[in-house]
């Protein structure tokens, strides 16, 4: 590109001075060319490895390292260093290595594995950054815990969601960054400012790029309370969508079915915030191959994917079940072939340096970052 700018420059001094002016300049037009060059190589290199943020630290609690590693790359940070054990009563202790007086301290922590012993590390982790001076702690936790508990919906039902918020709150998070929570209302739960992210961008990205016949396709929410989600998905692809109302009498099991919509010889994607057992989008997915669909595919946010999930999910009519990385997903991808999973640390490593440099969040709501 610079050569070809520089000939261009000396086409131009022949047409206007002369063969003969060329060759007193020619000298003079290869020592600038050759400083152009260094710099295009500088300004290349500073692009390949910026500057580091300074006055930040990075650390991984032990329910997802992968994740914090892949965060940590794309911000091109080093993980921060953190001891993380358990004594013999197994009681939680954590050392912090390095000093994080004054400052920018985000902890990633997901639920997942052992939801209470992840819990209680993040809240010591937080608490032992607090008391070490550090200016702000950020908890960004990917898959919120106990989100599922939102509600009174039964008598002497506790709010377990309000629990974890008042607890992280105590033990000195200044920040929450969390992805798709069961119910967006969790955020008026704090007291502190919550940054809600949301996977659809990346979610639509992944059906227009792996499903040939997406512009045919239906969306379809597995129950009535992910209707918005599953509207808002389907307006910005421009096709119809659908709707699944269940009747559920205990906890994971659904006795009742009926499809509101029309899938005859459509793709039918299911799109819900989290599966776990498997057994409702399963039914699901019967359903809709029963009601005429081609094919059936699944998208959800959280693939919790426990108990019988797996076993239920290779017998599935499922074409795949595509899930995020807020869980980590190696084991089941290769227990499951149908389940293909979405990096979605480039999203939560961007929330994270905007967060740091005090910029807004909201480009993320509609946009992946490259």
């Amino acid at each position: 590109m610079v050569r070809a700018v520089f000939a261009a420059r000396l086409a131009v001094c022949c047409s206007i001075s002369g063969p003969s002016a060329v060759e007193g300049k020619k000298k003079q037009i290869d020592r600038r060319l050759r400083r152009v060059i260094l710099e295009d190589r500088a300004e290349q290199k500073q692009d390949q490895h910026p500057v580091k943020m300074p006055n930040i630290k990075v650390f991984s609690g032990s329910s997802h390292p992968d994740l914090t590693q892949r965060i940590c790359e794309r911000l091109q940070l080093d993980n921060s260093k953190a001891v993380l054990k358990k004594f013999s009563n197994k009681e939680t202790n954590v050392e912090i290595v390095e000093s994080v007086r004054g400052e920018d301290v985000f902890i990633i922590q997901s639920a997942c594995g052992e939801v209470n012993d992840n819990l209680m590390e993040l809240l010591i982790m937080i608490n032992a950054c607090k008391i070490a001076s550090s200016s702000q702690v950020t908890a960004v936790i990917p898959c919120f815990p106990y989100a599922r508990q939102d509600k009174k919906d039964r008598s002497r039902a506790p709010i377990s969601a309000k629990l974890v918020a008042n607890m992280l709150s105590v033990a000195g998070a200044d920040h929450i960054i969390t992805m798709d929570l069961h119910a967006s209302q969790i955020q008026g739960f704090f007291d502190i400012p919550v940054d809600n992210l949301y996977a659809e961008p990346a979610i639509l990205k992944y059906i227009r790029e792996s499903i040939p016949e997406w512009k045919e396709s239906v969306i379809v929410s597995p129950d009535a309370g992910g209707a918005k989600r599953v509207t808002s998905i389907a307006d910005r692809l421009n096709v119809d969508f659908a709707l699944i109302h269940k009747e559920r009498k205990r906890a994971n099991e659904v006795d009742n079915m009926t499809l509101v919509g029309n899938v005859k010889d459509k793709v039918a994607i299911l799109v819900d915030d989290m599966v776990d057992t498997c057994g409702t989008i399963c039914l699901a997915a019967d359903k809709l191959i029963e009601a005429g669909a081609k094919r059936v595919y699944a998208f959800c946010v959280h693939g919790v994917l426990s108990g019988p999930a797996l076993e239920r999910l290779n017998k599935s009519a499922f074409e795949a079940v595509v899930v995020t990385n807020t869980i980590p997903q190696e084991d089941n991808m290769r227990k499951c072939p149908k389940i293909k999973c979405i990096d979605i640390s480039m999203i939560l490593a961007e929330a994270i340096r905007r967060t740091h440099n005090g910029e807004s969040v909201s480009y993320l709501f509609s946009n992946v970052p490259m």
